[in-house]
């Protein structure tokens, strides 16, 4: 499967050599590369993209903002920040905007590309030393008002077994084993939970259960 990328940064040096090395990638396909400081969604129209990376060092914080956009569009694509910080609280703020990966700008080219192959699976991939830390914060955040019975009751069954073993920390491999499911059905299941609960990654949606629930 060729996943179909989409490049926004401000720096035309880095753009080009990141293009120029993940297009020599034979299941990356660059649909377009663009240079801006200050973007605007419509950049965006048209390109069929399945994945955007988009530079999380935009000037005011305008990377959070055009991601909030896109993530509300239909068939919106996965968002990678690629950002030369990691700051728990900046992932954060990603994530409740609809990104679903976070790349630091000076890491390896293979990690980029294992999180853009993982982001187009339906997975969710950040920086592993800061995992706990954006979880954590992701619990503080202030509750918005419903019980934890109201927060399950739109599950089915299926999907609050998928929703607990994301709580638990379990693989996607090994849930899939374990609920005797394929990859996609989880992945589906995943998807599904996420609408639901109005969330955008699997960890929102595990940090909005725990919160509810008094974990």
């Amino acid at each position: 499967m060729t996943v179909r990328l989409l490049i926004l940064v401000q720096e035309h040096t880095f753009a080009d050599a990141l293009a120029t090395r993940l297009e020599a990638e034979q299941d990356l396909e660059i649909v377009a590369t663009l240079y801006a400081r200050d973007p605007s969604p419509q950049l965006f129209t048209g390109s069929r993209a399945d994945v955007v990376l988009l530079d999380g060092d935009l000037p005011d914080n305008a990377a959070f903002g055009l991601c909030e956009e896109l993530s509300q569009r239909g068939e919106a694509p996965h968002v990678i920040f690629l950002s030369h910080s990691s700051d728990p609280r900046h992932i954060v703020r990603g994530i409740e905007a609809g990104a679903v990966g976070w790349v630091r700008k000076d890491e390896s080219l293979d990690r980029l590309i294992d999180v853009i192959h993982g982001v187009a699976r339906g997975e969710t991939w950040l920086p592993t030393v800061d995992t706990g830390e954006v979880l954590r914060l992701l619990l503080r955040r202030p509750d918005p008002g419903h019980d934890g019975g109201e927060v399950l009751a739109v599950l089915t069954q299926r999907e609050r077994e998928v929703l607990n073993c994301l709580a638990d920390g379990t693989g996607r491999r090994d849930m899939a084993e374990h609920l005797h499911m394929s990859p996609n059905t989880v992945r589906t299941h995943l998807q599904n939970l996420m609408v639901k609960l109005g969330v955008h990654s699997a960890l929102e949606a595990v940090a909005l259960t725990r919160s509810h629930l008094g974990s």
